[in-house]
């Protein structure tokens, strides 16, 4: 079996990949229960989740840090949340609304969720992750965020996410992350894993970390 770490090229994206990577994960995460929640029929879905990831990925470039690969491939947008952000800052909920449409109270349930049983100490948070579907299960996402990884264990710094299945659950097993107490979203929503990912050379695993008021899951 090839080594896929040896074909992989990891590099921050600019602008100039905003539509491509836009697609990637609008294309990645249009199945699921998350999906199957948030946007329950299909012909609305791929509108909605293109206008919606488009926002988030400029969101990313803006204020966070997104890596892609060099056949644009894959995709992975990281915030570090060092500190507590500024009181009284603005979020974009209009811009969300205006995306999402009639979806829009439940992307703004999930993002609430999602904030208020975030981790409160220093760490980085991958906000999303995404491979191309034809190219997925050979690798590519895992040598992407190992290339992340390794800046992250460099400054002895933790990482943070929310697993939306069972199966991406296990692949983050495997990059070192811990599952936490699972967030079992309203209204029968889907079950959400929140995974942690401290120093592995750690004598013993600490605690998971308690929630905290901050910091923002993002700002959207």
């Amino acid at each position: 079996m090839t080594d896929i770490s040896t074909t992989v090229t990891v590099r921050q994206a600019g602008r100039d990949d905003a539509e491509d990577l836009t697609s990637v994960l609008a294309e990645a995460f249009f199945d699921g229960p998350v999906a199957d929640w948030l946007v329950p029929d299909h012909s609305d879905r791929r509108a909605v989740y293109r206008r919606y990831f488009e926002l988030v990925l400029n969101h990313g470039l803006d204020h966070g840090h997104v890596d892609t690969t060099t056949d644009l491939s894959a995709v992975a947008i990281w915030y570090p949340r060092l500190e507590p952000p500024p009181k009284g800052s603005l979020g974009h909920q209009p811009e969300l609304e205006e995306a999402t449409g009639v979806y829009a109270p439940r992307f703004t349930l999930l993002d609430a969720v999602f904030e208020a049983h975030h981790p409160g100490e220093p760490h980085h948070y991958l906000a999303y992750a995404a491979v191309k579907p034809e190219q997925q299960g050979r690798g590519v996402g895992a040598s992407m965020l190992g290339h992340y990884h390794r800046q992250l264990d460099a400054l002895g710094m933790p990482a943070y996410l929310e697993a939306n299945n069972l199966r991406n659950r296990e692949l983050y097993v495997g990059l070192g992350y811990r599952a936490g107490p699972p967030l079992i979203l309203p209204t029968t929503g889907p079950t959400i894993w929140r995974m942690w990912r401290g120093q592995p050379d750690a004598a013993a695993p600490a605690a998971f970390p308690a929630s905290g008021p901050v910091p923002r899951r993002r700002s959207l």
